[in-house]
């Protein structure tokens, strides 16, 4: 292995946990809180699990696609999705919880860095292996 293969960010593990948590969340929402939040509540719980799934499956594509095409995008699109889904979904599960309302001005940040880490994610894809 080269120093650049071992220190590549391991985006598909990062993927991975973050899959597992979204299932986590997702079950503890439908059992420990459906009788707990009220609906409205419950959506954002869900929304908010769905969407760490995207991002989640979206890292690990990414370290799937990167493997053997270094590009600088693809840690740019890496990081973006992480913090992306990071601030997207924990404002999200932080309201479904009763966190104060003014976090929902937060959320459509995350919202925009996951968008940013695909896109970012597709130019890296279409460069191929230019550095």
């Amino acid at each position: 292995m080269t120093n650049a293969e071992t220190s590549r960010p391991p985006w598909v593990s990062v993927g991975a946990v973050g899959a597992a948590l979204a299932i986590v969340a997702g079950a503890f929402g439908a059992h420990a809180l459906a009788d707990r939040l009220d609906p409205r509540s419950l959506t954002l719980w869900e929304t908010a699990a769905r969407y760490l799934m995207y991002g989640s499956l979206g890292l690990i594509g990414l370290g799937l696609a990167a493997v053997g095409r270094p590009h600088r995008l693809y840690g740019a699109a890496g990081l973006a999705l992480v913090l992306g889904t990071i601030v997207f979904s924990g404002t999200l599960f932080g309201l479904a919880l009763g966190a104060p309302r003014i976090l929902g001005a937060v959320t459509p940040l995350g919202g925009l860095g996951m968008i940013a880490g695909f896109l970012l994610f597709a130019l890296a894809a279409r460069a191929g292996t230019i550095g």
